[in-house]
C-alpha cells in the first residue's frame, strides 16, 4: 500500500489497527462462491432466528411477499408465453389479438400483484428491520454495562466488546441483505423452471450466461473489500485531521502555531494518495466487467445459436423462443444480483458472529444479579488481608490490606502516584472483587453481597468524573436517574456544592445544555464543571461518599470550601472516603491510612502520624509544606 509523506510526518507510517476487520481480512478474501453458497443455509437461519424472535407476524408476512412475487413472476412469464403464442398464431390479426386478450388481462393482473405483494414486502421489511437492530443493539449495550469492571481491564475482553459493536450495525444490514438474496432466489428459480419447461437444455444456457457474471461480481467484491480494508485506518485518519480543523480546543493552536496550515496540506495529500488507489480499482473493475462480459457474451451466443438450431429445425416455435429469450434474460440478472448479495451477507455475517461473541463474553462476565442483603443503615466497611491483582498484571496492585471505614467519618487514604489509592477506593465501592482476603460491607461479604444494594449506598465523585453532554439539570439528576427528578432536591445539591449561582447566570438556567454547539449550549471551565460533578454526588445523597481528586480544578479559596464541605457533611452522618495530595485537607480527618506501592503501612490520626519518626506521611507533609514555606531574603 503506497504512504504518502503526511502518513510518514503524522503517523509514522501506513495505519493499521487491530480491529474486527483485521481477524476477517483473510477469510473473506479466501472465501469463493461455492463456499458461500454452502454456508448460506447457515447464514440465512442466523437471520431468521433474530427475525422471528422480535417479530414473528412481520417475518411471515415478508416471506410470504416474496414468495408470492417469485410466483408471480413465473406466472408472468407463463403468461407472456400465452400471448406470444397466440400473437405468432396463423390467423386474421383481428382473431389473434381476441386469443391474446385473456394472457394481456393476466399480466396486467400479474403487474398489480406484484406491485401489491412489492407494498407488502416494504412494509414488513421496514418494520421489521429497526425493531430487530433496536433489540439487538439494546441486548448488547445491556449486557456491556453490567460486566465486572475488572473484566474490562482485560484486554481480550475488551476487544471482544468493541467487536461486537459492529455486529450491531450488520443486523440491519443482513436483513436487508437476505431480502435481496431470497427475491433473487425466487426469481431465479421461477425464470429457471419456466425455461426448463420450454426445452431443458436452455437451463445449460442460463447458467453458461450467468457463470461469468458470477465470477465479476465475486472478484469485484473481494477486490473492494481487500481494498477498503487496507486503507480504512487511512480514510480515519483523514477524518481525525478534518474535524481537529474544527474543533475549538484545537483553535488557538491552529491559528498561532501554523498548525491548520499543516493539517490542510495533509488532508490534501492524503485525500490525493486515496484518489489513485480509486483510479486503481475503477481499472482493475473495468478490466473485470470487460472479461465478464465477454464470457455472458459468448454464453449468450450459444444460447441464442441454440435457440436458432432449434427454430430451424422445427423444434421450437417462434414464440417459445421469445419468451425463452425473456426468461434467460430475467435469470441472469436475478443470478448477478443474487452473487453480490450473498457476498454482502457473508461479510455482514461475521461481525454477527462478533456481536454473539460480545453478548456471551457480556454475560461470562456480569456482576451477579441477586445476592445477599446488606442491611441498613451503613455501618463499617472492613478490609481483612484484602489483596487485588488487575488482569494481566504480574504483581499485584494491594498486598494484604487490613483496614475499617466507620460510619460518619473522614477517612484519609494517602499516598504517591501508584501505591493503590484508587484500587482500594474501588474495592470499597464494590466494583472490584478482591484476589484474596475478604470485605464486609456491614457485616455482609462482598462476594456474597446484593452489589446493587452496595452501589445504592456509595456515591462516587472522580477526577476525570463524567462531563455528560446534557442539560445542567440533567447532569445533577443522573447523579440518581433510578428516581423522578427533584427539582427542589436539584438545587439544593447546587447550593450545597457552590454552584447555583454558575447555573443561574447560565443564558438558559437550568435548561441550558453544558456542552457547545448546540442551540441553547454554553461552555463551562473546570472549577465549574467540578462543582458541578460534586452537585451530582451530593444529589446522589448516599451513606458512603467516595472522592479522589475533589478540588484539582479549584482555585485555592474554593478548594478551602470544598474540603470544609465534605466536613460537614461528615457531621451530618455521611461517610467520606477521601483521596487526595493536597495533605493540608488530611490534617482535619477522623482517619488517615497511607499507602505505599499496595501496602498499607502507617494509619491514624494526623497528629499521630506527623509523631512517627521518619513516617511516610510525615515525610510527604513536610515536603509538601515546604514549598509554602517563605522564600529567604525575600
Amino acid at each position: 500500500m503506497p504512504v504518502s509523506d503526511s502518513e510518514r510526518l503524522l503517523f509514522g507510517g501506513a495505519l493499521r489497527y487491530e480491529s474486527a476487520y483485521a481477524g476477517h481480512e483473510l477469510p473473506l478474501l479466501r472465501m469463493g462462491l461455492w463456499t458461500m453458497a454452502r454456508q448460506f443455509p447457515q447464514v440465512i437461519g442466523a437471520v431468521a432466528k433474530a427475525a422471528w424472535r422480535e417479530d414473528r407476524t412481520a417475518l411471515l408476512a415478508l416471506l410470504a411477499a416474496e414468495l408470492g412475487q417469485g410466483l408471480m413472476r413465473a406466472f408472468a412469464l407463463v403468461a407472456t408465453n400465452t400471448v406470444l403464442l397466440a400473437l405468432f398464431a396463423a390467423g386474421p390479426t383481428p382473431a389473434r389479438l381476441r386469443q391474446a386478450l385473456p394472457g394481456l388481462v393476466a399480466m396486467a393482473a400479474v403487474a398489480a400483484l406484484l406491485a401489491l405483494l412489492g407494498a407488502v414486502s416494504t412494509a414488513a421489511s421496514g418494520r421489521l428491520e429497526p425493531k430487530v437492530e433496536r433489540v439487538c443493539t439494546a441486548r448488547f449495550y445491556e449486557g456491556v454495562i453490567r460486566v465486572e469492571l475488572a473484566a474490562l481491564e482485560d484486554q481480550a475482553v475488551r476487544r471482544t466488546l468493541d467487536a461486537g459493536k459492529f455486529g450491531t450495525d450488520s443486523i440491519r444490514a443482513m436483513l436487508g441483505s437476505s431480502v435481496l438474496v431470497l427475491n433473487a432466489l425466487i426469481s431465479l428459480a421461477a425464470a429457471a423452471g419456466v425455461l426448463f419447461l420450454l426445452h431443458p437444455l436452455l437451463v445449460l444456457t442460463l447458467l453458461l450466461i450467468a457463470a461469468p457474471q458470477g465470477w465479476g461480481a465475486v472478484l469485484s467484491a473481494r477486490r473492494r473489500y481487500a481494498s477498503r480494508h487496507a486503507w480504512i485506518e487511512h480514510r480515519r485518519a483523514i477524518a481525525v485531521l478534518t474535524e481537529k480543523l474544527t474543533d475549538q480546543r484545537c483553535a488557538a493552536e491552529i491559528r498561532v502555531h501554523g498548525a491548520g496550515r499543516l493539517l490542510v496540506d495533509a488532508y490534501a495529500d492524503m485525500s490525493g494518495t486515496m484518489e489513485r488507489e480509486q483510479w486503481r480499482l475503477a481499472r482493475a473493475e473495468a478490466v473485470t466487467q470487460t472479461a465478464a462480459a465477454a464470457g455472458s457474451g459468448l454464453a449468450a451466443l450459444a444460447a441464442y445459436g441454440l435457440l436458432w438450431a432449434l427454430l430451424t429445425s422445427g423444434g421450437m416455435p417462434l414464440a417459445v423462443a421469445g419468451t425463452a429469450v425473456i426468461a434467460v434474460r430475467t435469470a441472469g440478472a436475478g443470478l448477478q444480483s443474487l452473487v453480490m448479495q450473498v457476498n454482502r451477507l457473508y461479510q455482514e455475517a461475521m461481525y454477527l458472529k462478533d456481536w454473539e461473541r460480545a453478548c456471551a463474553t457480556a454475560r461470562q462476565h456480569a456482576i451477579p444479579a441477586g445476592g445477599s442483603a446488606v442491611p441498613g443503615p451503613f455501618k463499617a466497611v472492613r478490609l481483612e488481608g484484602v489483596s487485588f491483582t488487575y488482569p494481566g498484571a504480574t504483581a499485584p496492585a494491594l498486598h494484604a490490606v487490613d483496614l475499617t471505614i466507620p460510619r460518619g467519618q473522614v477517612v484519609a487514604l494517602v499516598g504517591e502516584n501508584g501505591s493503590g489509592k484508587t484500587t482500594l477506593a474501588r474495592l470499597v465501592a464494590g466494583l472490584y472483587l478482591p484476589s484474596g482476603g475478604r470485605l464486609w460491607w456491614n457485616g455482609t461479604e462482598i462476594r456474597d453481597a446484593d452489589r446493587a444494594a452496595v452501589f445504592d449506598q456509595v456515591a462516587v465523585l472522580t477526577q476525570d468524573f463524567p462531563q455528560w453532554p446534557m442539560t445542567a439539570r440533567a447532569n445533577v439528576h443522573i447523579g440518581r436517574s433510578d428516581r423522578n427528578c427533584a427539582q427542589h432536591r436539584v438545587e439544593k445539591a447546587a447550593a450545597d456544592a457552590d454552584v447555583a449561582g454558575t447555573v443561574a447566570a447560565l443564558p438558559y438556567g437550568w435548561d441550558s445544555l453544558v456542552i457547545k454547539g448546540f442551540e441553547r449550549g454554553t461552555e463551562l471551565s473546570g472549577g465549574q464543571w467540578q462543582r458541578l460533578g460534586s452537585a451530582r454526588a451530593r444529589y446522589r445523597s448516599a451513606p458512603l461518599l467516595i472522592v479522589d481528586e475533589p478540588t484539582s480544578a479549584l482555585d485555592p479559596k474554593a478548594e478551602i470550601e470544598a474540603f470544609r464541605a465534605l466536613r460537614d457533611l461528615a457531621d451530618q452522618g455521611t461517610t467520606v472516603l477521601l483521596i487526595t495530595h493536597r495533605l493540608a485537607a488530611t490534617a482535619t480527618a477522623d482517619l488517615i491510612y497511607v499507602l505505599d506501592h499496595g501496602h498499607l503501612i502507617e494509619h491514624g490520626t494526623h497528629s499521630h502520624l506527623m509523631t512517627l519518626p521518619n513516617g511516610h506521611y510525615r515525610t510527604l507533609y513536610e515536603a509538601q509544606a515546604a514549598q509554602y514555606a517563605p522564600v529567604p531574603g525575600a
